[in-house]
Parts: C-alpha cells; sequence; structure tokens
C-alpha cells in the first residue's frame, strides 16, 4: 500500500543567501516535503518503527540547513533530497519545496521543488 508521509510548512531558522547581510543573520526557509512508500506494514502494526518518523524527518532537515548555510536554496533542496533518501531506505519517492520568504521584498516569496526518487 504505497501512501504519502510528510511535513508541510517546516520552517527552520539559517543562514541562507549569497548577499553579506544574509551571511550575517539568521532567516527563515519554509519547505514541504512529501515522502512516498509501502506503509501497510505500519498500518498493520500501528508501530512507529514501521512507519517514516516525521520527528526524525524534521530533526534530520533542521541538523542539516542549520549546520551547512547554504548560499543558494537550490543547493539546500537537492541536499535535503540526498539526505533523506539515504537515511529512509523505505522511501520510494521524495518531493519537496523550499521557500525563502523574504528573499524579494514584493514576493510572498522565492521558492525550488524537487522531486526525486530511487532508481
Amino acid at each position: 500500500m504505497i501512501g504519502t508521509t510528510g511535513l508541510q510548512g517546516l520552517r527552520v531558522e539559517c543562514i541562507v543567501g549569497i548577499y553579506p547581510h544574509e551571511r550575517q543573520i539568521r532567516q527563515s526557509v519554509v519547505m514541504d516535503i512529501a515522502l512516498d512508500y509501502d506503509f501497510a506494514a505500519a498500518a498493520a502494526s500501528d508501530a512507529i518503527a514501521e512507519a517514516v518518523d516525521y520527528d526524525v524527518v524534521a530533526g534530520g532537515i533542521t541538523e542539516l540547513v542549520q549546520d551547512r548555510a547554504f548560499q543558494l536554496i537550490e543547493t539546500m533542496a537537492e541536499e535535503v533530497a540526498e539526505m533523506l533518501l539515504g537515511r529512509l531506505p523505505q522511501v520510494r519517492r521524495i518531493q519537496l519545496e523550499v521557500r525563502k520568504p523574504d528573499a524579494v521584498p514584493a514576493a510572498t516569496s522565492a521558492f525550488v521543488r524537487v522531486e526525486r526518487a530511487r532508481s
């Protein structure tokens, strides 16, 4: 039973950007993460050990993004997707959108979207 789990609106305060002022002060990025996997075992057992633990997902993303201090959200999205595929062997496909709300004053946010799947 293939299904999707994930997080909407995961907010992480981090250093991100190319301009000198962006390298000095943390700012928010907001992520939506969708993870496709076969969760029949989790549904049958009702056990977190059989499921993707979204607390673990959120913690891993937060740690990576805060430690790495990316310049581009494109690089951030690629590395987050790679990290999740590496840590979550049961996940078949990841859809990830990274938004940077304060990037352009006249826009709600700048964003990138990636989709990655196991081969």
